[in-house]
């Protein structure tokens, strides 16, 4: 089997990576019904902000705790939940729009139920990947389910845009796709139900106690390079990712195209993020500095798509900003999945989740503003600009947290240290402090 696909020799992870990419197909084409339900009922970009915002918004409150309860329970127990409550809620708004009892009030409160079961979803998710293969083939797991995600983000766009337009481009039209998505989380259940459980890599659960949450922020905090990549995952989800904002008023406002359109824009986003994570599975390591480069990329990408002055030529740089965007969190996300001990795992990646993505209930709304008063183009602008300064934070953090006259505090002598233990016989029996080991495996990281 091809080293780009070596995950897949894993049967657990084989049957879970099926079953999600047809989730995912229609999960992308709920996010496109979505966005065009409320442009049908508001015509408003404020609105559309709003909505995203409110959908992220349980992802800032909640994902940190979520992070204790993935860490305590059974991961696919977790997930099985979860799955249960996304399609419950997605099969409520489709009936509501077909029926036309739909009202913007409504989508809000549905949106909120659906991102308090993502807010859950997302760390059991991410962190259960590690449970279904060994750690040698995490970078390439990880890369294989960001593929399928963005080979669905291609395909569930296209059929959303071409289901809505053939049936009118309405209300109605928009809940037969969001019906379509509710179906497609029984492929995620069925795969979760056939895994054979006694092939799972689950590592102890924490027991109860106070302060678990604490230690999940000092287990960080001393890795400077971690907290440096999580900078970096920070800006640019809050910031850079706001892609069905930025997509939808480029396409209604600027470019004055239907929904058709504005779906294969998007689709050319995942033509750029399937190449980057098809990209990322071949990686055996990944870097703080391939982070830092492909977000420096990411926002000069993202500067380039706002200039265009059409919308072809819109459309052709999509993909770039697509591979660019992908490049970043597939990197961050490996990285801090390889470098946490495993027993922190669901609280590490709740963490991560929450400050790469939790900045989007109070940036989308502001997004959505400047681009119904200041124009499409303001949005895009401000994003780039912004992942591009998160870079300059992040380099300036790290610089300061890891510079110091003493041996102790530079990772790269603690290398040298750590490695000279561990070839000399004589001292193999011997404990290696704790620090020394996380400093090590950060710095292998570089």
């Amino acid at each position: 089997m091809s080293s780009t696909f070596r995950s897949l020799r894993h049967p657990n992870y084989r049957n879970y990576f099926a079953g999600s990419a047809i989730s995912s197909i229609g999960t992308w084409m709920m996010r496109i019904a979505q966005d065009w339900l409320v442009l049908q009922l508001t015509h408003d970009g404020t609105a559309l902000g709003i909505a995203t915002g409110l959908q992220f918004l349980p992802t800032l409150l909640l994902t940190p705790y979520a992070g204790l309860v993935v860490d305590r329970f059974s991961k696919r127990r977790v997930l099985e939940s979860t799955q249960i409550t996304m399609a419950v809620v997605s099969l409520v708004l489709g009936v509501l729009a077909i029926t036309g009892a739909i009202a913007l009030w409504l989508v809000y409160v549905i949106v909120v139920i659906f991102g308090i079961a993502a807010a859950f979803d997302g760390p059991a998710r991410n962190s259960f990947v590690s449970e279904m293969v060994p750690p040698k083939d995490l970078p390439n797991a990880v890369g294989l389910n960001s593929a399928s995600f963005n080979a669905a983000h291609f395909v569930g766009p296209a059929l959303a845009g071409a289901i809505i337009g053939a049936l009118g481009q309405g209300i109605s039209a928009t809940g037969v796709v969001m019906l379509i998505n509710a179906g497609s989380y029984l492929a995620v259940l069925i795969q979760l139900h056939r895994m054979d459980v006694s092939r799972l890599q689950a590592p102890h659960r924490s027991p109860r106690r106070p302060g678990q949450l604490r230690e999940g922020f000092r287990h960080l905090a001393a890795q400077p390079r971690l907290v440096a990549i999580i900078i970096i995952a920070a800006f640019t989800g809050a910031f850079g990712l706001n892609f069905e904002i930025m997509t939808a008023l480029m396409a209604t406002k600027e470019f004055g195209k239907g929904a058709g359109q504005f779906a294969l824009v998007t689709s050319c986003l995942a033509i750029g993020s399937l190449l980057g994570s098809l990209l990322a599975a071949r990686r055996s390591t990944i870097g703080a500095r391939l982070v830092g480069t492909a977000a420096l990329a990411f926002g000069c990408a993202e500067l380039l798509w706002g200039a265009m002055p059409s919308y072809i030529a819109f459309v052709a740089v999509a993909p770039l900003v697509g591979l660019c965007s992908i490049t970043v969190l597939n990197g961050a996300n490996t990285a801090v999945q390889i470098a946490v001990d495993p027993s922190y795992r669901g609280r590490i990646m709740a963490l991560y989740m929450t400050v790469t993505f939790g900045g989007t209930p109070i940036v989308a709304p502001i997004m959505g503003w400047i681009g119904q008063h200041v124009g499409a183009r303001a949005t895009i602008w401000t994003g780039g600009t912004l992942v591009i300064a998160g870079v300059v934070v992040a380099a300036l953090y790290h610089q300061r947290t890891t510079d110091g006259p003493t041996a102790v505090t530079d990772p790269s002598a603690l290398t040298r240290v750590h490695r000279a233990l561990r070839s000399d016989p004589a001292w193999r029996s011997l404990p290696v402090p704790a620090r020394f080991v996380r400093q090590d495996r950060d710095h292998d990281f570089e």
